[in-house]
């Protein structure tokens, strides 16, 4: 029988003194290692990077289709601060892989990233690792290794999809259908018009860049049009809404057509919208130059608005009576 040895544990300080001097430009150095337990191969784009208020660790990408990989490291248990930075990052990278590496998760962490990846479409994934560091008990020198407590589960998602289609009357199904090729339209453009998962819904959301504002692909079956919407919400809609309607020769003509500015009297949401009517969605012949209609006007709409948004200041506007409407 041959000799077998035996693997002891080693204290990760033993060879990481330092989490952020030691521990993260190794890996930085070592991302093979991790990518084989992920199955995903990484290039590395920085680290100790701004994400937003936080510093990452390492941000790299997936080169199976360039996806963001976040990584954030712990040589320690989890905790909460970490778990919040996490969640920021996600927010602002909009389709990213997080993995969280920790000597320890704690059972309430993970439970935290299970529940994320089953509740999140698939522009999102989160990974759990935890990180040993073993050797075979004499000479042998150390070797980590990362275990993975918490994963995406594509089947519990297909799943879900499959419960919500069944239970979604025909109508909304193709409604679904319709945004699923427009989201096929978008990918394949690889435009400022980001896909997302499609829902069985008249209207459907994109990000513009700013968190009060977002765009809004819309569908009105019974009186037969389609419609892109510029929202903007939240308690400075008004104002916003009024700065941007200050420039509207400019916006209409740079857009190349005249837009529908729609002050709301309630002021707590505006539109600027454009409309397409006798677009019957429920046809699928009419599909073809309607959606491409939604996303020339999605790009366009993003275009025009997204610079301009990013500079809206509120305290710019000065409120009369009446306000936005007058």
């Amino acid at each position: 029988m041959p000799e077998l040895g035996r693997f002891e544990s080693v204290d990760l300080r033993e060879a990481w003194e330092s989490e952020a001097q030691d521990f993260t430009p190794w890996l930085a150095q070592n991302l093979s290692v991790l990518a084989e337990t992920l199955d995903m191969e990484l290039e590395l784009e920085a680290s100790e990077t701004n994400v937003g208020p936080f510093r990452a660790d390492i941000l790299c990408k997936n080169a199976d289709g360039g996806a963001w990989v976040l990584i954030e490291n712990q040589l320690e248990r989890t905790n909460h601060s970490h778990l919040g930075q996490l969640l920021t990052y996600a927010a602002g990278l909009n389709a990213v892989t997080i993995c969280w590496i920790a000597e320890r998760f704690t059972e309430e962490h993970r439970a935290t990233l299970d529940w994320l990846n089953e509740i999140t479409d698939d522009r999102f994934q989160f990974f759990g690792l935890e990180v040993e560091l073993l050797r075979i008990i004499g000479t042998s020198p150390v070797a980590p290794k990362f275990n993975i407590v918490s994963k995406p589960n594509a089947w519990s998602r297909s799943v879900t999809e499959l419960v919500d289609r069944k239970s979604v009357t025909p109508l909304k199904q193709l409604q679904r259908e319709f945004w699923s090729a427009l989201m096929q339209r978008l990918e394949k453009r690889k435009g400022p018009i980001r896909s997302k998962r499609p829902q069985p819904a008249s209207w459907m959301p994109f990000s513009i860049g700013r968190s009060v504002f977002w765009l809004e692909a819309r569908l009105h079956s019974s009186e037969k049009w389609i419609a892109v919407h510029l929202v903007m919400q939240g308690p400075n809609a008004a104002a916003h809404y009024a700065l941007l309607e200050r420039q509207r020769k400019e916006i209409d003509r740079e857009f190349g057509e005249d837009l529908e500015w729609r002050p709301s009297h309630k002021k707590v949401q505006q539109h600027v919208r454009l409309r397409r009517t006798d677009a019957d969605s429920t046809q699928r012949e009419n599909w073809p130059d309607q959606l491409t209609w939604m996303v020339s006007t999605l790009e366009t709409f993003h275009t025009t608005f997204s610079e301009r948004l990013k500079s809206l200041d509120a305290s710019d506007w000065q409120a009369v009576e009446g306000g936005a409407d007058d």
